[in-house]
């Protein structure tokens, strides 16, 4: 993604030092979360400082990287960070598997981020074949290349649609508690995509005045049924989507899919603590007593889903899909 004229990557690799853009500073400041150890690389996928699924994955392999020494012990670390994203534990057993078979681990993590930005790009050349010019598209959080190390799922067929003069306007969810919308308006500012960010209830009242053309977002796991977890309120997104008869689209990388799972039902879901919800960038706007609960993630039943994108086609149908 380019940033005030210069490309950047949401982390990389650079002389023994993990590197992220740190999204918990953003889009208020632009700063860099270095990770010498496997510590720090727990640190920045358990508080945020690198989210997405496809881009937890990237953090994985490279602190696998750093902790090559202990492989067991890294592996195991690092599946305790994030439990609901698929492509964290895809990465880590690829790993497992490089060092156990003697290959250069540095390499091998290179090569898996390097095939995850190239899955990205196919996904936005994939998914831009269904976007009309004046389209008006909806999306939920942030699924750009913060989340995805480049491209991004949800945001790539985006990207691709403008860079090719296509005129979309994209409606973004703001996404409580952490407000990751603001890194999809972000995202959008830098390449000159048209877009308002809208409060995440306010996206039945577009939908239901006839605003919406269509929606679009990331996955963080799908199971073989096509049932899907996502940031929560991607559910509510999906049924009103249904009701208004609007084409609702999951895109994600092959990666995102967990064929040892048979349907939503056994998606573990992720609570996560309760400052997310009483604080806003420090600022408590709830009383020490009042009670929360904080689900980070909500599961999407696939018959809400017009079509799965990703980077070898679009799927209106799971059972042709050969991975699952």
């Amino acid at each position: 993604m380019k940033i005030r004229g210069k490309e950047w990557r949401s982390l990389w690799f650079e002389n023994g030092v993990l590197k992220f853009i740190d999204q918990r500073k953003l889009p208020y400041k632009f700063e860099i979360f270095p990770a010498k150890n496997v510590e720090d690389c727990e640190y920045a996928i358990k508080e945020m400082v690198v989210r997405g699924a496809p881009a937890i994955g990237a953090a994985a392999v490279y602190g696998m990287v750093l902790g090559k020494e202990n492989i067991s012990k890294t592996a195991e670390i690092l599946r305790k960070t994030r439990p609901t994203a698929h492509d964290l534990f895809y990465a880590i057993e690829y790993m497992v598997d490089k060092i156990k078979n003697n290959e250069d681990a540095l390499n091998a993590a290179n090569g898996y981020v390097e095939d995850i930005i190239d899955r990205c790009r196919r996904i936005g050349k994939t998914g831009e074949k269904i976007i009309k010019n004046d389209m008006r598209i909806l999306t939920h959080c942030n699924a750009g290349a913060l989340a995805t190390v480049d491209y991004g799922t949800a945001l790539a067929p985006f990207r691709i649609a403008n860079r090719k003069g296509k005129k979309i306007f994209v409606y973004v969810d703001e996404t409580r508690p952490r407000l990751q919308g603001l890194l999809t308006d972000w995202e959008l500012k830098e390449e000159k995509i048209p877009h308002v960010v809208i409060a995440d209830n306010a996206a039945g009242y577009f939908m239901k005045n006839g605003d919406v053309d269509m929606v679009i977002t990331g996955a963080d796991r799908i199971a073989k049924n096509g049932d899907f977890a996502n940031k929560i309120g991607t559910y509510e997104k999906a049924v009103i989507a249904n009701e208004n008869n609007i084409p609702f689209y999951v895109a994600a990388p092959i990666s995102t899919f967990d064929k040892k799972i048979k349907d939503g039902s056994q998606i573990k879901i992720e609570e996560r603590e309760r400052k997310e919800l009483t604080k806003i960038n420090e600022n408590t706007i709830m009383p020490e007593w009042t009670k929360v609960r904080n689900p980070a993630f909500d599961v999407t039943p696939s018959k809400y889903v017009t079509g799965y994108i990703t980077e070898e086609k679009i799927y209106e149908n799971l059972k042709d899909f050969k991975i699952l």
